[in-house]
């Protein structure tokens, strides 16, 4: 149950169309379902404005497409599945009345569509290297799913810092940029000493093996010292995404519209 259906129960109370205990009823088998291995909360998107986006890696497809279904059958129009293999993902597809859409990269299945972006203004997506990518479509796909406009620079990491300048426009035209990079991790840094908006570090576990896989990039990006930058946890491409999503929804929440 969203806010909107909330506020619409709570004005059919006021008509007189629905009775209060009727409309108790309705809450009460709101909050979670127990579906024996997952218990879905429902009213996840009631409390942060997104509903609750299922973490695919280590369920069996039997279980991601129960889980599916059963919010589908509560009305959600759409749902997001992270860490999705594709063997999985076509696996769980043929267990769905509805079809899936499959982002090989970022090893996300949406089901619903893509919705028209919403948001404040632009988040931009930015790598340091091309092996950094799948990481950073994780990101770039779960911000486009919660209704945000992203522009991906990929490949722009310092070693050939040109090219990241040359890009400036892009930049400095963002609501938020996630910069993304494994080795040393400095894209964050430079990037923070850029712009004028928050500014998510990506640590990577790609590089030799001093960097630890990805530690010596997570101890860069949280030694930073521009201002502005906060960083997730290794790979963790869907938390920057949806952070970003957040920032650049805020003053849509703040003024009820979204």
């Amino acid at each position: 149950m969203n806010k909107q259906e909330t506020l619409n129960l709570l004005n059919e109370i006021r008509s007189g169309t629905l009775s209060p205990e009727d409309a108790l009823t309705t809450l009460c088998t709101e909050p979670f379902e127990d579906l024996g291995f997952a218990k879905l909360d429902h009213h996840r998107e009631l409390r942060q404005g997104v509903p609750e986006i299922i973490y695919g890696a280590g369920k069996t497809p039997e279980q991601v497409a129960g889980i599916v279904s059963a919010m589908i059958d509560r009305g959600q129009k759409r749902v997001l599945v992270t860490r999705l293999s594709a063997e999985s993902a076509e696996a769980v597809q043929s267990r769905l009345p509805v079809p899936l859409q499959y982002f090989d990269m970022a090893r996300i299945g949406v089901i619903g569509p893509i919705p028209e972006p919403d948001g404040i203004g632009k988040i931009v997506v930015a790598t340091g290297g091309t092996s950094d990518m799948p990481v950073a479509e994780e990101a770039a796909v779960t911000a486009e799913a919660l209704g945000n406009e992203v522009v991906r620079l990929y490949d722009v990491g310092v070693a050939g810092l040109h090219r990241l300048m040359a890009r400036l426009d892009a930049l400095m035209g963002a609501q938020a940029v996630i910069a993304i990079a494994g080795m040393e991790g400095a894209l964050a840094s430079v990037i923070g000493g850029l712009v004028d908006c928050p500014v998510i570090g990506v640590p990577t576990s790609v590089g030799y093996g001093a960097s630890f896989g990805g530690v010596s990039a997570l101890l860069s990006m949280l030694n930073s010292c521009a201002s502005g930058v906060s960083v997730v946890n290794i790979d963790n491409g869907f938390g920057a995404g949806y952070l970003a999503s957040v920032i650049n929804h805020q003053y849509n929440r703040k003024s009820g519209r979204g």
